[in-house]
């Protein structure tokens, strides 16, 4: 990218000796931010071997080439000595011949350069065929960090053979080739000739002693860093790997304000002991300021001294005292009294001036600093003091007095403290407000004589309150009565950051509740913590110093002095320091003069730790992974608008070794100790623990649960099969009710108690996932999908046929047959589906009941869950949202943009890439609840929060992704969907009950292969089927699907349905295979449940069977191949070839139970629309239509038609217009079988729901474009039992219809005839 580029492109002109020119050979600059007016340059390199003295040397020659001030940089050393490094392997050759020549960057390329060799990284890869039979085309992204390049090469069937290994990501390479312009010349690619691996060396620890990491952020810290610790990921992206690799004993895990990377980072822990951790927002509203400082007691009657200043300006480092006053106060009255002015050596500032009324010439007599302090200090004696904002002017006496060699050591009091306190009452606590409120009378302020007085004043006022309210009496027993009024007053307390780790189990379930309690009750911009909660849950955690952003740094960056940085850093079991480039940005923000005070500040808490026994630790504030990462941060910072988004900050994953040099100017023996000796000590205070019980479930209680379930099947099956059932029912029920009764009953009773709830109310509910495949769930009626092979049964003496070679895929597949006992019409049923596809091979799994109630009851349905379970018990199941690569790819665009930078495809890709991943908000599962069971808490398991960190949000929501704890927890995944409501509508339309509908009507397993039930047949536009409006089949793509595979029967659906919700399925797949003739529909794999079946079916060990299932329905064989054996053993068993290579395609695959759900929904929606069609159209238009605009679909059939092409030849068309497209297509089919649509009507139109009327529909109020359901509602209600006489009056009734309402409504027809207004004509 323009933003690294090589040191010598900016800076070619420098005068260097030879050595060190060549050593900067290879360097480039990662980032860079030059100060103008302070004339300071910071900027980071990469070179290639450590500079040494040479740093220094380079810093001197450019600081004296450009005249600056000052100049910091500093060194990343990318390709580390040989003996430090780890070779990613041998140059092997990919493609092509022997490569010659040097590496070039990237950077600069131009296709005038002829052959060109470049290495780097290669982030994407692709290798597809294209649409010409037995061409391909490869296409890779490398990088060398500095910018990215694209290599494309077509080739031959014959040269994507003699490729010899896959180029994937991560792999590094060296290729030869010539640059190119693509094909519209925007971007420059490379036409590889020649393609190798390349050697390189990763970082790598090789320290004889590990260091451990105390302080490291995720990419769960929003939109702020990027270290991932997805389970999928390698060391080379994965933080808790890459810590693995490294052979660091531990690793610490401390987002901002959240625990979510703990269960990605638990799985991603092999040998490594994680310390689970957070960088918390802590508010300190207990004694973040004391009101007392210093040791010496005194009585409220005592003498105190009263005093202030006024400076120069506000910063106790670089401006100096210009007025001392004082006066001595005792018991309300004013004694002696002191004044001095005091030669600051500088003239004031303007506005200072302005401020204090303080001139040049006011100061040109007075005495220097040391004289003038003498004097003060000799009018104090041993009195207390008293100053309002005392901290800062006692930080001006101090530096005052060290600087001139004078003991200063009092004990003070601080007014601006006790007001805060005292005076919750008052929103500001300034010294003329409290004086205005105490009724002080009128002084000068901003003069120091003036302004002491009045604050001696403010003390009989706050004395009489602490006597009388609290019973203090004297100085020291102040601080002791402040914290209860502290949590109340007002003061605009800044959040502080904190480091807290927990020692073990207790100490991780107080974690979680402070970050429940930080969500839901005292969630402001951040959740903070308040320090009183933290106090109160502090058992089991190791509370840690934080960043500069902690409070103890900021104590010693507001020089504070030692007593009070003693106080503060008590609270703290150790105390953290980090690199200097960590903090560089305060010598930007003028907060230090330079590195070595930065130095300074590290050193005062080294020199804290060692005087109060407490150990400091050096950590990283790890944000990213590698130096070269940094850009990515940078996007993402631009993203939140910061100024210094660009400003270095290599707050990177640092070696032991690096964090060693880092820290040198301590002494080796410190530095070893606070790099490596401490870190571990800490980590050993830490438990190894798992972060849940791995595979235990918890489920929540109801009563009688496992007895009611065992009833509930055995009565089903008795009622259907009769009393003595047929034994492979018996042996299968035994099987499944041996791993559900006592472990999983609860998951199917609470299933089974929501589901019969929703039939009461008349609501069908339609079963996803795998649950179908137990036949447990059938029998206790959670699920239609009946699992057992295709069988008859006899509703009236019981008797029963089961077929079990194969020949039919579903028992509604099998022909008419009586019952060859009673003569009575056998039900046909079953649809052949393996247990071992929903809990597992021997039942190991923790069931997963997905289930689809009506859109319209599902609020109803999570009612009735948290009536079951209990209002505190039940939770939203909570859903992370990360940024993906369009958002990616916008914020990379954007950053580009705004620093006129135009990298090429590839390095716009690579940055997209970067910041893929990262967390972005928080949310809600649309139907998903997680259920504690009453005698835990929920931060037995995680802790909980607002969605979207949303305060006046009613909902709670796990804070974790609700999959990560659903071997724990019990899962109720409720979501709201059409396909119900459409039944329960149709139902209520024409009194039919839709599971009495038969799953083998020709009329309407016909409408999947021809539209002749519908009366007409190969329309143009709607093509051969009549699939239009059918769930699951109404797609373009899956009507073409239809036409390509014929279907005749329910099992084929199912399998189609199998193929339309799989990945690489059918395309390229099972396609291919069916239309070559290969295979037939049957043979091909179209659910996952088919795999194991046909494995099993040709003689392969059913467990290896279920094996393969599981790999290829994950796409694990598609990514990583056959596990050993199993190729031979299917191909021992005859196995064809065909069929194994379409396993290596399957990126994944949809379980049977779910297809058979879907399309049995689908099959009696269909049914209606053959058999009772104004029914299925009203109910459609009603429900599932997301766009219809009465102004186009009630215009008739031909201009139903020019608007569905023209939006079809649109290739822009937006959203809206390509669903009012697919609504238009069966609002067109509704015309083509002779239907209509009638005007809306103010008097028959309902408010969202259409009317049949004869062989016509009335549309709803809804209809009309923008009025919206609240409106039509209101129209409806305000309608009632009156007639209208004039559109005036209607539009008078009828509020909340707009102008524009009314005028489109006459435009449809709606008012026939009715007079514009009620004002009778006498002309």
């Amino acid at each position: 990218m323009s933003q690294i580029i090589p040191f010598f492109d900016l800076f070619h002109t420098l005068p260097l000796e030879w050595d060190l020119r060549v050593q900067l050979e290879g360097a480039y600059l990662t980032s860079a931010e030059l100060e103008k007016e302070a004339r300071t340059l910071t900027a980071s390199l990469t070179v290639p071997a450590d500079l040494r003295d040479g740093l220094e040397k380079l810093t001197a020659v450019i600081r004296e080439s450009y005249q600056l001030k000052e100049v910091h940089l500093f060194q990343t050393v990318s390709v580390p000595k040989r003996e430090a490094g780890k070779k990613s392997g041998g140059s092997d050759l990919i493609m092509g011949g022997a490569i010659k020549g040097p590496v070039q960057p990237m950077e600069g390329l131009n296709p005038k350069m002829g052959s060109v060799v470049v290495a780097g990284k290669v982030f994407s890869s692709e290798l597809r065929e294209t649409r010409r039979p037995g061409v391909f085309l490869l296409t890779f992204d490398m990088t060398d960090f500095q910018t990215s390049i694209r290599v494309i090469k077509l080739m031959q069937k014959e040269d994507k053979a003699a490729l010899k290994k896959d180029i994937k990501p991560g792999m590094w390479l060296k290729v030869q080739g010539y640059v190119k312009l693509d094909r519209d010349g925007s971007d420059l690619i490379l036409d590889p000739k020649s393609i190798s691996t390349y050697p390189h060396e990763t970082r790598q620890d090789t320290a004889p002693v590990k260091r451990v990491e105390l302080h490291a952020h995720t990419t769960f810290s929003i939109m702020d860093a990027l270290c991932s610790v997805s389970p999928k990921a390698g060391p080379d992206s994965n933080l808790v790997k890459r810590a693995e690799s490294w052979g660091h004993p531990a690793i610490a895990i401390t987002d901002h304000g959240v625990v979510q990377g703990f269960p990605d980072a638990w799985h991603s822990a092999g040998a490594i002991k994680l310390l689970y951790g957070m960088e918390g927002y802590f508010l300190n509203n207990l004694d973040d300021r004391i009101a007392v400082h210093g040791d010496k007691d005194f009585s409220f009657t005592d003498k105190f001294v009263a005093f202030d200043i006024e400076t120069s300006g506000l910063n106790v480092k670089q401006d100096a005292i210009t007025e001392i006053g004082a006066v001595v106060i005792q018991n309300g009255e004013i004694g002696e009294r002191f004044q001095t002015f005091v030669d600051p050596g500088r003239h004031l500032a303007p506005e200072n001036i302005a401020i204090t009324g303080i001139t040049d010439a006011m100061l040109k007599d007075a005495p220097k600093p040391s004289e003038a302090l003498r004097a003060f200090l000799e009018f104090v004696g041993d009195r207390p003091l008293v100053a309002h904002n005392a901290e800062f002017d006692i930080s001006f006496i101090r530096k005052g007095c060290r600087e001139a060699g004078l003991a200063f050591d009092p004990t003070y009091l601080d007014t601006l403290v006790l007001a805060q306190n005292l005076l919750p009452e008052l929103n500001k606590h300034k010294l003329d407000i409290v004086a205005e409120h105490l009724q002080i009378p009128a002084f000068q302020h901003h003069r120091a004589s003036d302004d002491a007085a009045a604050c001696g004043l403010f003390l009989p006022h706050f004395f009489k309150r602490l006597e009388e309210e609290l019973d203090v009496h004297s100085v020291q027993a102040i601080n002791g009565a402040m914290p209860p009024l502290r949590k109340k007053g007002r003061s605009r307390r800044k959040p502080k950051h904190i480091i807290l780790l927990a020692k073990n189990k207790t100490g991780l379930k107080n974690l979680y509740q402070l970050v429940s309690m930080s969500n839901l009750q005292y969630f402001k911009r951040f959740p903070l913590i308040p320090k009183d909660e933290l106090m109160a849950h502090r058992e089991g955690l190791l509370i840690g110093g934080a960043c500069e952003a902690g409070e103890l740094f900021q104590a010693i960056l507001e020089n504070k002095d030692w007593a009070e940085l003693r106080r503060i850093a008590e609270f703290y079991d150790y105390l953290e320091i980090q690199p200097i480039c960590n903090n560089m940005f305060h010598i930007r923000e003028g907060h230090v003069k330079d590195e070595e005070e930065l130095r300074e500040l590290n050193r005062t808490v080294v020199a804290l730790g060692e005087e109060m026994g407490k150990p400091v630790c050096a950590t990283g504030d790890v944000h990213f992974l590698d130096p070269e990462d940094e850009i990515y941060r940078h996007i993402l910072l631009d993203t939140k608008k910061f100024a210094d988004c660009d400003s270095p900050l290599p707050i990177y994953f640092r070696t032991t070794n690096e964090m060693l040099e880092e820290f040198s100017y301590l002494g080796e023996e410190k530095a070893m100790e606070v790099v490596v000796t401490n870190t571990n000590a800490i980590a050993d205070q830490v438990e190894t623990f798992d972060l849940l019980p791995k595979g235990k479930l918890f489920p929540p209680r109801l009563e009688n649960s496992e007895e009611d379930l065992n009833r509930l099947v055995w009565e089903k099956v008795h009622n259907l099969y009769g009393e003595n059932p047929p034994q492979l029912i018996v042996d299968r029920l035994n099987i499944e009710l041996g791993g559900i009764l006592g472990k999983y009953d609860v998951v199917y009773m609470s299933a089974q108690k929501l589901v019969q709830r929703s039939l009461e109310n008349g609501y069908l509910v339609g079963s996803r996932g795998s649950v179908g495949s137990s036949l447990a769930a059938y029998m206790s009626g959670i699920t239609e999908v009946n699992a057992l092979p295709p069988h008859y049964r006899c509703p009236q003496c019981r008797h029963n046929e089961f077929i079990t070679d194969g020949s039919y895929g579903c028992g509604a597949d099998m022909p008419d047959k009586n019952c060859p006992v009673c003569g009575t019409k056998y039900v046909k049923d079953g649809f052949d589906i393996p247990f071992e596809t929903f809990l597992g091979f021997g039942g190991g799994k923790v069931p997963d009941i997905d289930l689809n109630f009506s859109g319209e009851y599902q609020a109803r349905a999570h009612r009735h869950a948290i009536e079951m379970f209990g209002e505190t018990q039940v939770f939203r199941a909570g859903t992370i949202g990360t940024v993906k690569d369009k958002i990616a790819y916008g914020y990379v665009k954007k950053y580009l943009e705004a620093r006129g930078l135009h990298p090429g495809h590839a390095e716009e890709n690579r940055l997209m890439l970067g910041c893929v991943g990262v967390k972005r908000t928080t949310g809600q599962h649309p139907g998903g609840l997680v259920v504690v069971p009453d005698d835990l808490d929920v931060e037995d398991f995680c802790p909980v929060q607002h969605p979207a960190d949303a305060e006046d949000s009613d909902i709670i929501t796990t804070h974790f992704e609700y999959h990560c704890m659903e071997d724990n927890l019990l899962k109720l995944d409720m979501l709201g969907h059409d396909d119900p409501s459409m039944v329960r509508m149709m139902e209520d339309l024409t009194g039919v009950n839709a599971r009495e509908i038969p799953l083998d009507d020709k009329d309407t397993m016909s409408l999947f292969t021809t539209s002749k039930a519908l009366g007409f047949e190969n329309d143009e536009l709607l093509g051969p089927t009549g699939a239009v409006a059918i769930p699951e089949f109404n797609t373009k793509f899956t009507r073409q699907m239809l036409v390509d595979t014929q279907p005749k029967d329910f099992n084929t659906l199912v399998r189609l349905s199998g193929f339309s919700h799989g990945t690489d399925v059918w395309l390229g797949n099972a396609r291919d295979l069916i239309v070559n003739g290969t295979a037939s529909v049957a043979e091909t794999v179209g659910c996952r449940d088919d795999i194991m079946l046909y494995l099993i079916s040709k003689g392969l060990d059913p467990k290896m069977s279920f094996k393969i299932m599981e790999s290829a329905r994950k796409g694990k064989v598609k990514k990583g191949g056959f596990e050993e054996g199993w190729e031979e053993a299917m191909r021992e068993h005859d196995v064809p070839d065909w069929y194994i290579q379409s396993l290596a395609k399957i990126g994944y695959l949809f379980p049977k139970a779910h297809a058979v759900a879907y399309v049995m929904m689908a099959f009696r929606i269909a049914w209606f629309k053959v058999h009772k069609p104004l029914a299925f159209y009203a109910t459609f238009f009603s429900i599932r239509a997301k766009a219809f605009d009465a102004e186009f679909c009630c215009a008739g059939l031909e201009a139903v038609k020019k608007k569905i092409l023209e939006i079809w030849n649109n290739k822009d068309a937006a959203a809206v217009e390509q669903d009012l497209a697919v609504t238009l297509e069966v609002c067109y089919e509704f015309y083509l079988r002779g239907f209509r649509f009638e005007p809306i009507n103010i008097y028959e139109s309902e408010a969202s729901r259409f009317v049949i009327k004869g062989d016509a529909l009335i549309p709803p109020f809804t209809a009309v474009r923008g009025l919206g359901e609240t409106a039509a509602l209101d129209t409806v209600e305000k309608r009632t039992g009156k007639e209208f006489i004039s559109i005036e009056e209607f539009s008078m009734c009828c509020g909340k219809l707009s102008k524009t309402h009314i005028d489109q409504l006459k435009k449809l027809g709606a008012f026939a005839g009715m007079a514009d207004t009620s004002q009778i004509t006498l002309f």
